[in-house]
Formats: C-alpha cells, structure tokens, sequence
C-alpha cells in the first residue's frame, strides 16, 4: 500500500513559480512510475507529468513543456513539480499519483494510489 501527501500550493501571481512536493510511504514507492494530474472547477481532471521509476523518462501536456519539470527522488520517497511561469490557466487542485508496472501513463484511470490534492492558484 502506499499513501502520497502532496504540498506546496498556494496563490502566486502570474509568471511566479512554485515546486509542489508528493512524499510517499511504502518500501516499493521507488519502483513506481508517478504523475501529476491537476483538476479546475467544473472541469475533468486533466494529466500534467508523468515520469518512469527511475527517472530517466517523462513526458507533459503541452501545455506545460517548457515549464514545468517533473523530478523524483527515489532515495526520499518525493515526487516533484517545478512549475515556472506560472499563468491563471495553471489555477487548479494538483494531484500526484502512482501507478503499479513499470510505465508512466497519460490515463488518470491507470493510476492505482492518488493523494488528497493541493490547490494552486495564480493571479493576473
């Protein structure tokens, strides 16, 4: 079992940055691929980043390349979100993820372990 506490969160104004964090119980976390997925109201959740277990391979929205950069450090069990630039279309919950196997996936509905969610939001 594995238990994620994303923080981080908060009210920027636009073209600040903010690092979300994602710490993770569970011996096994380090072989997990992991995602971040963000939710706005009235909207569905929607993928952000996604990274492999060991680190080497991610992929993002497009919204978000070139800003945002997923990382992980398997030795502390946290998953990272660096988002730079940050603008009012970013403003959502934020949601870190895991998955059992071996590859990332862009599907909310492939994730297996979720946490509760941090909010971010950015003002004009």
């Amino acid at each position: 079992q594995v238990q994620l506490v994303e923080s981080g969160g908060g009210l920027v104004q636009a073209g600040d940055s903010l690092r979300l964090s994602c710490a993770a119980s569970g011996r096994t976390f380090n072989t997990y691929p992991v995602g971040w997925f963000r939710q706005a109201p009235g909207k569905e959740r929607e993928f952000v980043a996604a990274m492999d277990w060991s680190g080497v391979s991610t992929a993002y929205v497009d919204s978000v390349k070139g800003r945002f950069t997923i990382s992980r450090d398997n030795a502390k069990n946290t998953v990272y979100l660096q988002m730079n630039t940050l603008k009012p279309e970013d403003t959502a919950a934020y949601y870190c993820a895991a998955r059992l196997g071996t590859l990332y996936s862009r599907d909310a509905k492939q994730y297996d372990y979720w946490g509760q969610g941090t909010q971010v939001t950015v003002s004009s």
